[in-house]
């Protein structure tokens, strides 16, 4: 889980994968590059097995997104617990 401080006030954000399904034509990029918290299903297409991306993996999450050549892959940046 990635939580980034602000100030004083202490804003957290945790950032969240997101794949559309029916977008996705299953290339598999962002599984390439993420392992971690994605992995293929029988047939060939990512499924998320653990939705929030921690600090390690941010950057290539991103990197993930941009390479998407039908992007149906995003992540989110919500405002954390």
């Amino acid at each position: 889980m990635v939580s980034k401080e602000l100030g004083r006030g202490a804003l957290r954000f945790e950032h969240q994968l997101v794949i559309d399904p029916t977008v996705c034509d299953g290339y598999g990029y962002c599984v390439e590059l993420l392992p971690s918290n994605l992995i293929f299903d029988d047939w060939g297409y990512p499924i998320i097995k653990e939705r929030y991306v921690d600090d390690e993996h941010l950057e290539l999450a991103y990197r993930a997104v941009k390479l998407c050549p039908k992007l149906a892959f995003r992540v989110n940046k919500i405002r954390g617990r």
